[in-house]
């Protein structure tokens, strides 16, 4: 999910240097989007290692 994020921030950046302000608009709410639902989707995977006693694999 970040590398779908990252994909559209670049997608973002480059419309957006290129001229294209609605593309580059859309892509940066969807890369925000993906972010932060990547970011909730971490938290609740260390929260449920940690509620169970796991450590992390090394």
């Amino acid at each position: 999910m970040l590398y779908w994020s990252i994909i559209c921030l670049v997608v973002a950046i480059i419309a957006g240097v290129l001229g294209f302000g609605g593309i580059a608009g859309a892509a940066t709410e969807f890369a925000k989007i993906l972010f932060f639902i990547f970011l909730v989707l971490l938290i609740i995977s260390v929260i449920a290692n940690v509620v169970r006693g796991r450590g992390p694999k090394v």
